[in-house]
């Protein structure tokens, strides 16, 4: 049973910074990449930033690319989205995902068999 524990969310200003983790256990994994989606109040939900475990390479999507970072931890199975620069847009859960024989930088909702348990981010003054 794979399980993505998150943790990090919370309420912060506008122009705050705060810092998600999600660690996967349950199974060893291969060729397999994690990150995030969001979901906003009342819209879909939607990419945020994936990782290729391996090599560390990173995708954003444009709204978060040059405030958010995300990295890993290869000996934790554990992935962190470093977020800078909060806007009230970025208010929404953050789910965690992981996928497995998928290219990372392409990842669709209907490619995710994976989610963590979702985690709020806040911004607001």
């Amino acid at each position: 049973q794979v399980q993505l524990a998150e943790s990090g969310g919370g309420l912060v200003q506008p122009g705050g910074s705060l810092t998600l983790s999600c660690e996967a256990s349950g199974r060893t994994f291969s060729d397999f990449a994690m990150g995030w989606f969001r979901q906003a109040p009342g819209k879909g939900r939607e990419f945020v930033a994936t990782i290729k475990m391996a090599s560390g390479y990173g995708y954003y999507s444009h709204p978060v690319k040059g405030r958010f970072k995300v990295s890993r931890d290869t000996s934790k199975n554990t992935v962190f989205l470093q977020m800078n620069n909060l806007q009230i847009e970025d208010t929404a859960i953050y789910y965690c995902l992981l996928v497995e024989g998928v290219n990372a930088a392409t990842v669709v909702e209907q490619d995710v068999h994976h989610w963590g348990q979702g985690t709020q981010v806040t911004v607001s003054s």
